[in-house]
């Protein structure tokens, strides 16, 4: 499939920000609708990477992936597909991408003097190769250009155009503007411009048919977690509830099979697509799963941000509830409609019980986060970029109920 996809944020992870009107976060929120990256989507798509090369006016690309991605053999693949290119490999990427590894790409990119990116793995190859395309043709720090810092107006033009590859269904990094990178003063924060948009989407199911289970059920759980928060939040964007909707139907009805047997075709197949929808929404904003979960992941590096995302969903969901925009619009009925439950009622523990039996952790504590790191925790996720866009504006307390009900 070929045609022009609405776009919103990254990887996991990030959520543009509305300007808000005045300074309650009840004023309405402005909304962009934005269609504007290229997608193919099917299995057997990755053959088309060079026509897209070439269409992109990449010829010298530094492909962006990690060692995992390598030792399964679809970095051996992808190469393949470019026998006339003369591509140059960075395999670095860490499970939490961060400034080392953006650094260290964007010397290589410069020192072997590439033209362009691909970007092949999961949300952290596909974010860090976004964070090379500004280091690799902007001066200064990676701190400039975030968002909290002001720093999206910086991003110009001058980025250098990528071609995203994703082998997970989880971030929907690959048609979205944004990329979640760990500073080296320890925050993982949000980077988002419409430039860092990748110039073509290669969605090719057939990549994630190796995934192990574990990795498949937090990636979905992510994809998932986008469609919902996207859903929720409060600013009117029509295309992308339905959209988010209609990726929820597909996530929510397919994880499990992808799960417990990765190599159903069809259920990849629908996996992926509910993967691109959510971050397709992105530009709706999202809420405070991801403002808990970029915080916490920064936190602690180790700890993977759709697991933690799984984690949140069903206590920011209960919160939700009390929205006046959630409400008003049915939200939380029509997300149960779409996952085949009774009741608005039965989401927190529809998810619960989703995550356990897809063999996640049974909560925060599990996967060793203490009580004493509340407070850092909630400092960041009030100075996150997701946190104005949650349809109910938390406050410190309120983020440290959600953290108790998830341990």
């Amino acid at each position: 499939m070929e045609g022009r996809a609405l776009a919103g944020r990254g990887s996991d992870e990030g959520c543009p920000e509305p300007a808000l009107r005045g300074a309650q976060h009840t004023m309405a929120l402005m909304s962009t609708i934005y269609y504007i990256t290229q997608v193919q989507f099917d299995f057997g798509a990755l053959s088309l990477l060079p026509s897209e090369c070439e269409r992109v006016g990449i010829a010298h690309p530094l492909v962006v992936t990690d060692a995992g991605v390598r030792a399964a053999g679809l970095l051996d693949r992808l190469l393949a597909t470019l026998p006339h290119l003369r591509p140059v490999v960075f395999d670095q990427t860490p499970s939490n991408p961060n400034e080392a590894a953006v650094r260290a790409a964007a010397d290589l990119f410069r020192a072997q003097g590439c033209d362009g990116l691909i970007a092949l793995g999961g949300g952290s190859a596909i974010d860090c190769a976004k964070g090379v395309a500004i280091l690799a043709t902007h001066e200064g720090t990676l701190k400039t250009y975030a968002t909290i810092e002001g720093g999206s107006a910086r991003i110009t033009d001058r980025v250098a155009p990528i071609i995203a590859v994703p082998t997970t269904s989880g971030t929907g990094s690959e048609v979205a503007r944004g990329a979640i990178l760990i500073l080296n003063d320890g925050r993982k924060l949000g980077f988002h411009s419409w430039h860092l948009v990748p110039k073509a989407a290669i969605c090719d199911p057939e990549l994630t048919l190796g995934l192990p289970p574990r990795l498949t059920a937090a990636t979905g759980m992510d994809a998932i977690a986008h469609c919902m928060e996207t859903f929720m939040a409060a600013a009117f964007n029509p295309p992308a509830d339905g959209i988010a909707l209609d990726g929820l139907t597909r996530g929510w009805a397919h994880i499990e099979r992808a799960t417990q047997n990765g190599a159903d075709r069809e259920a990849r197949r629908q996996l992926m697509s509910a993967s691109m929808q959510g971050a397709m929404a992105f530009q709706k904003g999202l809420g405070c799963v991801h403002s808990l979960s970029h915080s916490l992941g920064g936190v602690d590096p180790r700890l993977h941000h759709g697991t933690l995302n799984a984690m949140f969903l069903p206590a920011v969901v209960a919160f939700n509830a009390e929205s006046e925009s959630v409400r008003s619009e049915r939200r939380l009925e029509r997300m149960a409609q779409a996952m085949g439950l009774s009741s608005a009622t039965d989401l927190p523990d529809a998810l619960r019980d989703m995550n356990a039996r897809l063999g996640l952790p049974g909560g925060l504590r599990e996967m060793g986060v203490r009580h004493d790191q509340f407070d850092r925790i909630i400092e960041g996720a009030l100075a996150d970029h997701c946190h104005k866009t949650n349809p109910r504006l938390a406050d410190a307390e309120q983020y440290r109920h959600l953290l108790a009900q998830s341990m």
